[in-house]
């Protein structure tokens, strides 16, 4: 150690000579490391590695019997030595007696082989070794023996049956081989060696045998496939009766809890193949008529297949038929308050034309109540009791039953939260058909009473015109227009029963009434149906006046082409001067409004009346009236007030207008220029004592500054201004 370096080295925890702090000990860490490394691991690596390379032992000449003798010793010692270390480490025991095979030594290998058999003699390895150890050598007998003793010790080792079979038979041993089998077969293996048993038989041409195996294998494991595998041995050796029969058996064997599918398929393709396809045919609608529908989506398929080869139409029909329903008895069944899904399956069912299974569907499909008392949950449910009684009454031609399905839907509805019109009036039309009016009028009324609707009370009314009670018509009328006044429809229908009747007067009042109520929904039908009423009467002056009635309450520009045209029509020798005089007084009126569009549409039908009827001058006093069409932009502003950029419309110029634009611009100017003289006089009181200004001069000023100012603060003339810009570079462009 260097002299500097004793300096530094102190003893731990002292102090230094110089007064410097002592080296802290360091703590070892001793918890696991995270990657573990076993012997084992450290050995096999070494192994791989070849990190210590061992020479080979050197090779060993063996010139005379005593050194074999000593070799052996020596061998068997060191085995010997590895049994006693551990006895049940089998493959000792194996290299042992593979060592003394080795030597020819068979006594010695068969006494190394039962050693380790008292070991343990469940080995299943060590079974098979010893056995073929004898068979090896040629030791028929051994080998025999000891496979009587390993299925004798494990009858479940299929390998020791296995290989004794086939030792047998490549013996030549047929009767001992079919032994072993039999041995092997009385404890009821799986169904492989079942299997094997029967090729065995069929190498050798023992059908009668195989069949018998057969027998015993479908009943031992009871599945399907193995009923199949049976019939089809039978049918691929000749025996169609037999395979036929088989087939019957397993069908009577499941019976019908235990149906399957697969089974019917096999049975039918075997009699389609034997061109037997009515027989196929059954078999198929039997299995499909008793078979869960769940279970039968295979057998759909191949019964459709079927019937599309060597079926006739009707056949197919009814296969698709199935099909379908199976797939709507699905859906009803994952959701009943599907009803169009009871609707399509309902009509899928009466193509069949069987009244029990009609009429049970039906009831399955209106046992599906909806939960709620909301009307729209009902709508499509309330059709399948209508169409339930309309099938009772024309299809079964049940009349009581009809009669009885129309009173149950009836009591079913919770006519105090909502109803269904058309139900009330399709009972009352089925007991007219049944020549039963009083019941239909008493079903008609129990409904008013219950809830008043429209519908009902026009029904109610239709059937009674029908039956030629107008008294009772008139009665309906009544109560229908205290239930709604405001129905227009009503009041017209009302007036033009009574006009029917030959009461005149009786409609006018009505149209009277009507026209006097407060509150319409469609007011301009009804004065139309009023106007045209009197016209059919030939009263004109009545209906001139309903026209001028009707312009005091709107103007609008339908209602005076309607008069104009009604002027144009009467017949007499003013009718177009009256007709022209319409169309003067409706230009004054909608002068009024701001609708320049209506206003263009009467000058226009008025332009077209002066070209049929009228003469030059008339003509050129409409065309001088029309507007001229110019194109202006403004602003578009949101509903929150933001604007929105701009946007082109049209806009009509009328020559009436601009005409009076001028005097109302002359009036703002005096206007504006006497408020300014005022001022001015009063600013001259003022100054007159400094300054001395020419009177001609001050009225020069004074009317100049008034124009200025009366251009600048009338904005109406500003406006105009601007507009009359806009449409001078508009006609420029």
């Amino acid at each position: 150690m260097s002299a500097p370096d004793a300096e530094i080295e102190k003893p731990l925890g002292g102090a230094t000579k110089m007064g410097k702090v002592p080296k802290m000990a360091k703590v070892k860490n001793k918890a696991p490391a995270e990657l573990q490394i076993t012997a084992e691991q450290l050995l096999r690596e070494a192994k791989e590695r070849e990190l210590e390379i061992v020479p080979p032992p050197p090779k060993q000449k063996i010139q005379d019997e005593e050194e074999l003798r000593d070799f052996q010793m020596r061998k068997r010692k060191n085995f010997e030595d590895a049994i006693r270390k551990n006895r049940s480490v089998m493959s000792n025991w194996i290299k042992y007696a593979t060592w003394e095979e080795s030597q020819g030594s068979l006594d010695r290998t068969r006494s190394v082989y039962e050693r380790a058999l008292d070991v343990d003699h469940r080995n299943i390895g060590l079974w098979l070794k010893y056995t073929e150890m004898e068979m090896r050598n040629k030791q028929v007998n051994h080998a025999r023996n000891l496979w009587d003793r390993a299925v004798t010790i494990l009858p479940r080792a299929n390998q020791f049956w296995y290989k004794y079979t086939y030792m047998e038979e490549m013996l030549n041993n047929i009767p001992g081989c079919r032994a072993v089998f039999e041995r092997w077969i009385e404890w009821e293996p799986d169904e492989q060696p079942w299997l094997t048993y029967i090729k065995f038989e069929l190498r050798y041409k023992e059908l009668d045998r195989a069949r018998k195996i057969y027998e015993r294998f479908v009943y031992v494991h009871p599945d399907v496939k193995n009923w199949i595998r049976f019939a089809r041995f039978e049918e691929s050796h000749g025996f169609i009766n037999s395979s036929r029969l088989i087939y019957e058996r397993a069908v009577e064997f499941f019976g019908e809890e235990n149906m399957d599918e697969k089974l019917f398929i096999a049975f039918a393709r075997f009699e389609e193949n034997q061109k037997e396809h009515d027989r196929a045919r059954v078999i198929y609608k039997y299995a499909l008529d008793n078979m869960s529908k769940e279970h039968c989506t295979e057998l759909f398929k191949n019964y459709t297949i079927h019937e599309k080869k060597f079926g006739e139409k009707s056949g197919i029909e009814n296969v698709i038929l199935s099909k379908r329903k199976y797939q709507y008895e699905e859906e009803v069944k994952e959701n009943p308050m599907n009803y169009d899904a009871w609707f399509d399956y309902i009509r899928l069912v009466e193509s069949e034309g069987k009244i029990d299974l009609i009429r049970e569907t039906y009831e399955r499909a209106i046992a599906n109540i909806p939960p709620s008392k909301e009307k729209h949950f009902w709508r499509r449910y309330i059709y399948l009791w209508i169409n339930y009684a309309i099938f009772e009454e024309l299809e079964a031609e049940d009349i009581d039953r009809a009669r009885q399905v129309y009173r149950a839907a009836l009591d079913l509805l919770p006519h105090k939260r909502f109803t269904f019109s058309k139900l009330w009036l399709l009972y009352a039309q089925f007991e007219i058909r049944q020549k039963d009016a009083d019941t239909a009028r008493k079903a008609l009324g129990s409904a008013l009473g219950k809830c008043p609707k429209s519908k009902i009370f026009r029904g109610y009314i239709d059937l009674e015109i029908q039956l030629r009670e107008f008294g009772r018509c008139r009665t309906l009328y009544e109560k229908f227009l205290e239930f709604n006044p405001e129905n227009v429809q009503t009041w017209m229908k009302f007036s033009e029963l009574e006009t029917l009747l030959g009461d005149v007067e009786r409609a006018r009042a009505l149209y009277e009434l009507a026209i006097g109520q407060p509150r319409l929904d469609m007011p301009e039908i009804l004065w139309k149906a009023y106007i045209d009423f009197e016209i059919e009467q030939e009263e004109t002056d009545r209906a001139r006046d309903l026209y001028k009635r009707l312009l005091q309450r709107t103007q609008h520009v339908k209602v005076w082409l309607s008069f104009a045209q009604f002027e144009l029509q009467v017949e007499h020798e003013d009718r177009i001067a009256e007709a022209r005089h319409v169309y003067e007084e409706a230009n004054k009126k909608l002068r009024q409004g701001q609708e320049k569009e209506e206003r263009l549409m009467l000058l226009e039908a008025w332009k077209e009346f002066e070209k049929e009827e009228g003469d030059e001058k008339s003509k050129k006093v409409v065309d001088e009236l029309m507007p001229r069409r110019v194109k202006k932009r403004r602003k578009i502003q949101s509903d929150d007030g933001i604007d929105q950029g701009w946007e082109e419309y049209f806009d009509y110029i009328f020559p009436e207008d601009e005409a009076a634009k001028p005097n109302l611009k002359l009036l703002a100017m005096a206007k504006m220029w006497k408020k300014q003289k005022e001022t001015v006089g009063t600013e001259e009181e003022e100054e007159s004592e400094n300054t001395e200004v020419p009177s001609e001069k001050v009225g020069d000023k004074s009317d100049t500054e008034a124009g200025e100012n009366m251009d600048a603060d009338d904005p109406s003339i500003v406006n105009e201004s601007e507009s009359e810009d806009e449409e001078e570079n508009e006609d420029q462009e």
